[in-house]
């Protein structure tokens, strides 16, 4: 694998790689997704987690390709419900949200494309668009889905069998 993806906060004390490709870049309209971007910029002064029309920016990367170089100790989980299972992954220096992390046995972690450091991968398809109530026109055309669509649950299972093969 020879692309490598990095992450930074705003002021730069965080710092995550990816080795690879990311399986899948999409952007998410679904109502967590929403709602954790409003309460997140409620908290403080960091970059904007959703894009003007309420989608976040996410690449799935697998767990095993993905490191937290510097500023660990930095980062802290925001969870929409104390007993969630998905912690978006702030850090508390600049309230730059950077990553979703699951404590519910999914192997990868969703990765804000909006903090990926040089070129961005290009967004593949727009997911849970049945929750997006922006005015604003579509910003490209990606395919649109209205739920989670099958070809990103195939995607997702390619991904665990290749890891469990060791590829």
């Amino acid at each position: 694998m020879t692309e490598h993806i990095t992450l930074r906060c705003q002021c730069g004390a965080v710092e995550c790689t990816a080795q690879g490709r990311p399986f899948l870049s999409a952007v998410c309209y679904c109502d967590d997704c929403q709602e954790a971007a409003r309460q997140i910029a409620a908290t403080g002064n960091g970059p904007p987690v959703a894009d003007p029309d309420g989608g976040t920016g996410l690449c799935l990367i697998r767990d095993d390709r993905f490191r937290i170089e510097r500023g660990a100790d930095l980062l802290k989980p925001h969870r929409l419900e104390p007993d969630s299972a998905t912690s978006r992954m702030v850090a508390a220096c600049c309230n730059s949200a950077l990553f979703l992390s699951f404590s519910d046995g999914r192997f990868w972690k969703s990765v804000m494309i909006g903090r990926i450091v040089g070129t961005r991968p290009p967004v593949e398809m727009r997911l849970c668009t049945r929750y997006r109530d922006s005015a604003l026109p579509w910003p490209d055309t990606a395919p649109r889905h209205a739920k989670f669509p099958w070809s990103a649950f195939w995607r997702v299972a390619r991904q665990w069998f290749a890891m469990k093969l060791g590829c």
